[in-house]
């Protein structure tokens, strides 16, 4: 049956054989996605929730919920995201250490070198830990995860069809898309950031039509459990007024420039310097949890996926906090991230990304507002330009992320 497959797809034309298994991906992708989601609900109703005694905010499209007013137990939170760590490192060192980190890398390194090589193992070792970190604390994103699920099926397939190399390719890259685009509410933009995000200087253009398809059915998987509403809205709408708002957008683009090269650098500096501690792998996440949790009892905002932190910036909630502590945000989460997944803990840097770019447009925004002609009174734009150029920056794929954040805001 096996083989009598493989001959059939690899005897098909382009569009035929893309149309079958893109559809297939796509379906599994979508499932996968849900998977993971309720796994990392769960987890973090346990850690957090149930150990730690606080609830996170949430975005305008899983509920709004605006969370826990403060900490009822502060000395367990730190305890709480170490435990996580502990856990997570246990579980991807003993049976899968290819799940470590952020996961995204390993996906697109087994699509230029070995595509058939993604484990269905490390698959699942990668949900168990992502939900188990996110979910005790730790500053992570869904999408790494979601992606790798996806991309290991593609890989499987791959194998299963033994399909060529080219093929191979094609099939992890759209997993990494649709991944993305149901985890995001964005299938368009994961369909893109999927084709443009696998080479620096070129555009896988043949994954973009299957890429495409299998993120739309994804999504629609997706969308069908949890609803179709855009992870985040925006109150006021927005509206364009002034030519002078362009100047302050392309400060905001120098500094959000500046800021995502303080996160890569921040970012691998700690995996470098995690892989020199003298002990095993297996505890280092816990370390790095460690100073995630202390700078969590500062600034709950670090804690978790922060998505419900970026809506709270959109909606205006956040202009009671003091400079200090506007400024203080992105660069908090940058340090949280580092630590929480450079240090072998299991989650997404994009979608941290994305929150440290709320966070810096937010800081711009709070610091031209008092002064500065044509910026409003709404940040929002300043959180959702944040966003886009942070987050472009770090994937070096502005244009699929300016889709991708424009889908997430509606």
């Amino acid at each position: 049956m096996k083989n009598y497959l493989s001959t059939r797809i690899k005897s098909m034309s382009y569009l035929p054989k893309w149309l079958i298994l893109a559809t297939v991906i796509g379906i599994i992708a979508g499932l996968g996605a849900v998977l993971f989601y309720e796994a990392l609900t769960l987890a973090t109703h346990f850690f957090l929730g149930y150990l730690g005694g606080y609830k996170v905010p949430t975005p305008a499209g899983e509920g709004n919920f605006s969370g826990s007013a403060h900490y009822v137990r502060p000395w367990a939170i730190p305890l709480v995201v170490v435990l996580g760590g502990l856990i997570s490192g246990l579980i991807v060192f003993t049976w899968a250490p290819e799940a470590e980190g952020h996961g995204t890398d390993a996906a697109i390194d087994a699509i230029h070198h070995n595509p058939r090589g993604i484990r269905l193992r490390a698959v699942v070792v990668k949900i168990i830990a992502s939900a188990v970190t996110i979910g005790s604390g730790g500053s992570g994103g869904r999408e790494g995860p979601t992606a790798q699920i996806s991309a290991g099926f593609g890989s499987l397939l791959t194998r299963i069809l033994d399909l060529s190399p080219e093929d191979g390719r094609i099939a992890v890259s759209v997993g990494i898309g649709a991944g993305i685009g149901a985890i995001f509410s964005a299938p368009l933009g994961g369909a893109v950031l999927a084709a443009d995000i696998v080479y620096r200087d070129d555009f896988e253009f043949e994954a973009l039509l299957p890429g495409t398809l299998a993120s739309v059915i994804a999504y629609t998987i997706f969308g069908a459990v949890y609803g179709y509403e855009p992870l985040f809205r925006i109150p006021g709408g927005y509206s364009f007024t002034h030519p002078i708002e362009l100047l302050w957008y392309a400060i905001l683009g120098l500094v959000a420039g500046g800021v995502g090269l303080l996160y890569s650098r921040s970012f691998y500096g700690i995996v470098k310097l995690a892989s020199k501690l003298p002990i095993p792998r297996k505890y280092r996440p816990a370390i790095g949890a460690l100073f995630t949790g202390l700078i969590a009892l500062w600034l709950p905002e670090v804690l978790g996926t922060g998505y419900g932190w970026v809506q709270k910036g959109l909606s205006s909630e956040l202009m009671h906090l003091p400079m200090y502590i506007v400024i203080a945000l992105p660069l908090a989460r940058i340090a949280a991230t580092a630590f929480s997944i450079g240090s072998g803990g299991s989650g997404g840097v994009f979608g941290p990304g994305m929150v440290i770019g709320g966070f810096t447009g937010l800081t711009i925004w709070r610091l031209l507002q008092p002064w500065a002609p044509g910026v409003g009174h709404d940040p929002a734009p300043f959180v959702v330009i944040g966003m886009m150029a942070v987050f472009g920056g770090i994937s070096r794929a502005p244009i699929a992320v300016m889709i991708m954040v424009g889908e997430m805001t509606g």
